[in-house]
């Protein structure tokens, strides 16, 4: 009685094991967290057709830049300037140039007479000098004649596409802070990259 009754609970132990490695790790389900990646949009600015990067700035920006929010006033000055760019028939490196000069000079406001707080009697974006023979105040407050004016002062200035942005600036306007100009060159570049073809 004693080996049926062995072989009875070998038995059942035998199936008991069975049973249980059949409903253990073979058929386990695992609910340990996989680690997700998420999935994350990039956006890419799509470049206006026409405009090289690469001319807006040949020879690099030097130092450090300065940036500043432009109202609706400031951008209609943008592309003005463009505008007499364009009617000079100069490439968009002398918009580049004119621009940055502007953000020096007026940050980008067709300024009057400022009185005492005046650089003697400088007005306009590109604070151009009646008594220095830039024309009338009505002129050179007039953001299409300044930026004529301006740019018949680059083309003077040989072989200023060669040259760094803050030297040419300074061999037309003749600034006490001729290196000052240097700091406006990529929010200029960045800003003849998206108006140069609007």
């Amino acid at each position: 009685m004693n080996t049926i009754m062995r072989k009875s609970v070998l038995g059942i132990a035998g199936l008991a094991v069975a049973g249980g490695l059949a409903a253990g790790p073979l058929n386990h389900t695992d609910t340990t967290p996989v680690e997700a990646t998420p999935i994350t949009a990039v956006a890419v600015q799509a470049e206006k057709p026409g405009v090289d990067r690469a001319k807006l700035v040949p020879h690099g920006v030097q130092g450090v830049q300065s940036r500043i929010d432009l109202t609706d006033e400031q951008v209609g000055n943008v592309k003005a300037i463009i505008a007499a760019t364009k009617k000079a028939g100069m490439d968009e490196r002398a918009a580049v140039v004119s621009i940055a000069t502007a953000l020096q000079e007026s940050k980008l406001e067709n300024l009057g007479h400022l009185g005492d707080r005046n650089d003697h009697d400088s007005q306009g974006l590109f604070q151009q000098r009646p008594s220095s023979g830039w024309g009338t105040v009505e002129q050179i407050t007039d953001p299409q004649y300044s930026t004529t004016a301006f740019l018949k002062g680059l083309k003077q200035v040989d072989r200023w596409q060669d040259m760094p942005l803050t030297e040419a600036a300074q061999t037309v306007q003749v600034s006490a802070y001729p290196d000052h100009y240097a700091q406006w060159e990529q929010q200029a570049a960045d800003l003849v990259a998206e108006h140069w073809n609007s």
